[in-house]
């Protein structure tokens, strides 16, 4: 557990205005206003909650446009100090290209990304108000990934791009393991165990399951529904941090499925 007390009532309210918040600034695409914003809001957010922020920025060379981009990764820690903690993570940028959409005319245009990118950064920040009011038991690190949607279908060596950054360079102390949440806004919300964090973190995965159980949490699901290669994937294969993806992957009616389209929005 991280509160040594009464664990807090998450405000749900509060969160969904951080994701609008976000929208608000448009596409967080890296290179552009709605990035800069979206790292700017991020930045004053945390600062007056955490005991200390790190912000990683790094170059990165896109291979299909051929610019040269700067990506911020961003750690809100709390008692950065403690050899005993754990990161908890979402990725805050959002996806150049509507590649998935329906329409044609759409597939080159950018997505606002309320769900791919804003849903776990306001689960975050929502968290980051509750660490700095009840003072967490171990170390907790807020990680705010960017970078993670540039790549295209099927060319998973250009996603990912903070997390593989922070792989090889993680502040110290290094965490016992990482928590990624992804893609949690859908209002449908179903949260079946990811299959690669069932196979890299099987004693998390049971673990955080039983506790959502415990409090009767019916979205969280013990079957394994699919496998998603995300930033959990990078920071256990090239950082060797355990991690377990929390993500909604069928993000939709059924019928229509807004992931990587126009109409991922708030």
């Amino acid at each position: 557990m991280i509160f040594a007390e009464e664990v807090p009532q998450f405000d749900g309210g509060r969160a969904f205005g951080f994701l609008k918040a976000q929208c608000d600034f448009g596409p967080r695409v890296p290179g552009t206003s709605g990035h800069r914003k979206g790292l700017r809001h991020i930045v004053q957010t945390v600062t007056p909650l955490a005991d200390t922020v790190i912000q990683q920025s790094f170059s990165h060379s896109d291979v299909y446009s051929g610019k040269l981009f700067i990506l911020t990764n961003v750690l809100a820690r709390f008692r950065p100090t403690e050899k005993n903690r754990i990161w908890i993570a979402a990725h805050w940028d959002s996806r150049p290209w509507a590649d998935q959409d329906k329409n044609p005319k759409n597939r080159s245009k950018p997505v606002l990304g309320a769900n791919d990118g804003a849903s776990g950064v306001a689960v975050l920040m929502e968290l980051a108000h509750h660490l700095a009011n009840q003072r967490p038991k171990i170390g907790v690190d807020l990680v705010f990934l960017d970078g993670e949607d540039m790549g295209k279908a099927g060319d998973l060596e250009h996603f990912f791009n903070g997390s593989r950054y922070l792989a090889r360079n993680i502040p110290s102390p290094v965490p016992e393991y990482c928590i990624l949440v992804d893609m949690i806004g859908d209002k449908d919300l179903q949260l079946p165990v990811e299959g690669k964090s069932a196979e890299q973190a099987p004693e998390l995965v049971d673990q955080l399951w039983t506790e959502a159980e415990i409090l009767g949490l019916q979205e969280f699901r013990r079957d394994i529904d699919y496998f998603v290669d995300d930033d959990h994937v990078v920071l256990y294969q090239e950082g060797g941090i355990p991690s377990v993806d929390i993500i909604d992957f069928r993000y939709g009616t059924g019928k229509v499925n807004y992931w990587h389209t126009v109409e991922d929005t708030p």
